[in-house]
């Protein structure tokens, strides 16, 4: 963990913004975008402590609710692994110190995110009830390129099988 700055690091200049975005451009189509954000649930051995329930997710199995960002190169650009399994993905995300950053770049840059987040000016989300047809071709398009992080949690899980099951530690060795 203590290595984990030298290989995850969220863009936090102007520069670095910039270098981002025209990677995402060169991928894919969506302009201003700097990567792809979403949450995956990790299974954990529920904590015997006061308020474990928390842990306990929609799916009635104890997790962690973890938060990630990917840039156009499938790279994981920041982790947020602080959250028990009942916080719902959105609140997470307006907690995030990832959040705080874009805003300070006074909506320069954003993310795309699914549609439960809701949408704000650092992150894309589709629209729920497409109207009309540039609606629907933008939700394509969205999805298309959001994809990347799942790509992303599908590749670190097949990696690291312990993070498809469930992993045995107690909490506070997992944080």
């Amino acid at each position: 963990m203590e290595n984990a700055g030298q290989w995850i690091v969220f863009p936090t200049t102007e520069r670095d913004l910039n270098e981002a975005k025209t990677s995402w451009v060169a991928k894919y189509r969506i302009p201003t975008v700097i990567g792809a954000l979403d949450c995956t649930h990790i299974q954990v051995k529920k904590p015997e402590v006061q308020f474990g329930d928390e842990y306990i997710n929609g799916k009635n199995v104890a997790s962690l609710n973890v938060q990630m960002t990917c840039d156009a190169m499938e790279r994981i650009t920041s982790i947020d692994v602080q959250w028990p399994g009942s916080v719902h993905d959105s609140r997470i995300w307006r907690q995030s110190a990832v959040q705080q950053k874009l805003a300070r770049f006074q909506w320069n840059a954003c993310l795309l995110g699914e549609s439960g987040y809701g949408i704000s000016p650092s992150l894309l989300t589709p629209f729920r009830q497409p109207q009309t047809e540039s609606e629907r071709r933008y939700n394509r398009l969205h999805s298309k390129e959001r994809v990347v992080i799942e790509r992303v949690f599908g590749q670190l899980k097949q990696r690291f099988p312990i993070l498809a099951n469930r992993i045995r530690l107690p909490i506070s060795n997992v944080k």
